[in-house]
């Protein structure tokens, strides 16, 4: 795992700039560096070694010199392609993934894409060609970033080694802030919070010549074609799939471990992977300790767990830096959680296993439609699935407009076209409300249709709504929220995070399963649950989802926490951006029993705090020495 940076121009003093970017995202890779630079290109590598772990330094060069990579991820296939690539007669110099792409590269072009199986960020530098190509994996588990300014195309694992070029702008992109007080995250199509800044689309490549950047896609999820097993055949595939996975994504030079929480993906992976270390943490909270409820399942299981308990105080001191990581503001309160779940693995081990993705694959969220626990409710709306779409749609608007009644969201959302309503799995402020507190200069913005409508466009040939929800989450949810944290804040750390459930080959099976099988009436991830039950006990595989609990609801109603959030509410800079007389009423409510607003109070401190580091203070956050409280 490792950091790449680059940047096309012909300027001078590239050595001095690429180091100062590589400098940047250091923590991605403290084992070594290097860089490659010519008349017209500078690439840089931070590397954190996984594989081949003396003889992997990138840049990595070709027979001939005349290409040269950098390459940020892990390819579990390589092996078996370098044996390709050797009897059609490339030459190695190394025993690393890195290589396998340079060759695949020079042997099939943009073609090596449908080959591989992994997670990477890549680019490969043509010297003869004065080619760039780049590529990131099929579901965006890399991130990957680039921007033209000034003269100069620069790319990278993350927008903060884009700062210290001499070429770059840092501007606040204003029509990102209404959208994410909906989202909880950046949502644009594209572009970032940083003006002019965008991300390089999941299942994208690029080229990049004589100042042309061309952007082209290779692969996207096909919900279309479903096969026709039982519903025991399908436990018996995923069962089988998840084992393979897991064992690919154990390729390394180095131990492997695994997160735990005590929902079931998690608990699948560690169950099947059972590695000698796994790892937990948990808040100081008196209703629900993660920690506690992980430590469980592991004296069950026989396993090795290191957990460990997070209060308040650690969390709010970390925050900043946190933000700082994460390079666009990210809401989502299980950050807080994963932050410190990295670093406490980082301790022990280089590489973890986590659950990210069955959610997606397998239609795991509620919100999937999936609202009530009346057995009776829950296998009416099942039977409406069955309607005609034309009649099922007109019958689900109905319930949209009726009064509340028990089992209403669950109808509508069982029978609605999911267009309608689904937007992913945080809505804190409707759109009216969030320009209700924004000033005038942030009210102009893409509206959530505008942001949704090109994923629902693609969906039209697809027959079941769950899997039009499935659709749109592999495009927005999860590159820009779920994938995007949890590279982040493990890489803060010097930690590989591997997600052998959001994997190629679990995809081709996942998208092929009737979403009758996945989202019905016994559950959400039916069949994927009695897969996990084969190695579970049977009341952990049905679980209910938790997500990360995060007390901030407490937090806030402390003489801390306020204090901390008042702050920032009433920094002179936050009226800029807010109505400081409606964010403070919203906090005080909260503070003082009137409302449960967490949501929305956390989603505007967020923003703040993030604001406040990377245009108002313009330096890294200090890192707090953190002491854990074990259990």
């Amino acid at each position: 795992m490792c950091g790449i940076v680059g940047f096309v121009n012909s300027k001078d003093q590239k050595q001095e700039i690429i180091e100062d970017m590589m400098d940047r995202i250091v923590h991605r890779g403290p084992n070594s560096s290097g860089k490659y630079t010519d008349k017209n290109v500078a690439l840089g590598f931070r590397r954190l070694s996984i594989i081949d772990l003396e003889g992997g330094s990138q840049p990595i060069y070709n027979e001939d010199r005349s290409k040269v990579i950098i390459f940020n991820g892990e390819i579990y296939n390589f092996q078996p392609l370098r044996e390709q690539l050797i009897a059609a007669g490339h030459v190695f110099s190394t025993h690393a993934d890195t290589e396998v792409l340079l060759h695949g590269y020079e042997e099939w072009g943009a073609e090596l894409l449908q080959k591989v199986r992994g997670m990477f960020a890549f680019a490969i530098w043509d010297i003869e060609k004065q080619e760039l190509f780049g590529a990131r994996d099929h579901f965006g588990i890399k991130p990957y970033y680039y921007a033209e300014m000034n003269g100069t195309f620069m790319f990278g694992s993350e927008i903060k080694s884009f700062l210290p070029h001499p070429d770059f702008n840092k501007e606040l992109n204003t029509a990102a802030l209404k959208p994410y007080m909906t989202f909880q995250y950046s949502p644009l199509n594209g572009e970032t919070f940083f003006k002019n800044v965008y991300r390089l689309p999941e299942g994208h490549y690029y080229t990049y010549k004589d100042g042309k950047l061309t952007i082209k896609e290779y692969w996207d999820a096909d919900f279309t074609k479903k096969d026709d097993h039982s519903r025991e055949e399908w436990v018996d595939e995923i069962d089988k799939s998840v084992e393979a996975s897991i064992a690919a994504h154990r390729i390394a030079d180095v131990e492997v471990g695994a997160f735990l929480s005590s929902g079931v993906d998690s608990s699948y992976v560690t169950s099947v992977l059972r590695p000698d270390h796994s790892f937990s943490i948990g808040f100081d909270d008196k209703t629900y300790n993660e920690a506690i409820e992980a430590r469980k399942l592991t004296k069950m299981l026989d396993l090795n767990n290191t957990a460990a308990v997070i209060d308040g105080d650690m969390s709010f001191k970390a925050f900043p830096l946190i933000q700082y990581h994460l390079d666009e503001p990210d809401s989502n309160p299980s950050c807080v959680p994963l932050y410190f779940l990295a670093n406490l693995a980082s301790q022990s081990v280089r590489v973890v296993q986590s659950g990210e993705g069955a959610d997606e694959l397998f239609a795991g969220y509620q919100t999937y439609g999936f609202h009530t626990n009346s057995k009776m409710v829950r296998v009416f709306a099942q039977g409406l699935k069955k309607l005609p779409k034309g009649m099922r749609y007109s019958i689900g608007r109905k319930f949209g407009h009726m009064k509340n009644f028990h089992g209403r969201i669950h109808l509508y959302e069982a029978t609605a076209p999911a267009r309608d309503f689904f937007i992913g799995h945080a809505k804190v402020f409707d759109e009216q409300e969030a320009e209700s507190y924004l000033k005038p200069e942030f009210q102009n913005a893409p509206s959530v249709k505008e942001i949704m409508n090109p994923h629902f466009d693609q969906t039209e040939g697809i027959e079941s709504e769950v899997n039009k929800m499935q659709y749109v989450d592999v495009h927005q949810w999860m590159p820009k929220d779920i994938l995007l944290k949890a590279d982040k804040l493990s890489m803060a750390s010097s930690l590989e995070l591997r997600v052998p459930l959001l994997d190629i080959e679990v995809m081709k099976l996942a998208q092929r399963i009737p979403a009758k099988y996945v989202m019905n009436q016994n559950n959400t991830k039916d069949v994927f649950r009695q897969a996990a039950n084969r190695h579970l006990p049977e009341e952990w595989a049905n679980r209910e989802k938790l997500g990360f609990p995060v007390p901030i609801k407490a937090w806030l109603k402390e003489d801390h926490g306020y204090e901390e959030v008042k702050a920032l509410f009433m920094a002179d800079f936050a009226k800029q951006f807010f109505d400081q007389d409606k964010i403070m009423k919203l906090l005080n409510d909260h503070h003082e029993g009137k409302a449960e607003v967490q949501r929305k109070i956390w989603t505007i401190f967020t923003f703040l705090t993030w604001y406040k580091v990377y245009f108002i203070d313009e330096e890294i956050p200090k890192a707090e020495a953190i002491t854990y409280e074990t259990l």
